[in-house]
């Protein structure tokens, strides 16, 4: 039985990256990993604020660009408030023929019958 190209083909190694996140440095490039660029992040989550460079000590380096994002720390979490659970109760028909109390919880989906 014959083989395909794909078959023949080496296996390429899935490599293990670090990801790229923004630098707290203001006076030279920023780092990113290779095939990242032109991105300074490739977290979703993380938050970023242009500042002021430090051009005069990029140029001094030799350094042709400088990174002007900075991360900005984490936001606080706000604590979810105690509250009770949102329902609906209504009367219905059970399967047998008798009136039932159904309780649903809206935040949940789950239901319960009296």
């Amino acid at each position: 039985m014959a083989t395909t190209a794909a078959e023949n083909s080496p296996k390429r190694a899935k490599r293990d990256r670090t990801p790229t996140t923004l630098d707290s440095h203001i006076d030279r490039p920023s780092v990113v990993e290779p095939g990242d660029a032109p991105y300074d992040t490739t977290d979703p989550l993380e938050r970023a604020t242009s500042v002021s460079p430090d051009k005069a000590a990029a140029a001094a380096a030799g350094h042709g660009t400088v990174n002007a994002v900075i991360p900005l720390p984490e936001p606080d979490r706000l604590e979810e408030p105690a509250r009770e659970a949102r329902t609906e109760t209504y009367d219905a028909i059970g399967p047998d023929g008798k009136k039932v109390t159904v309780t649903r919880n809206l935040e949940t989906g789950e239901s319960s019958r009296r």
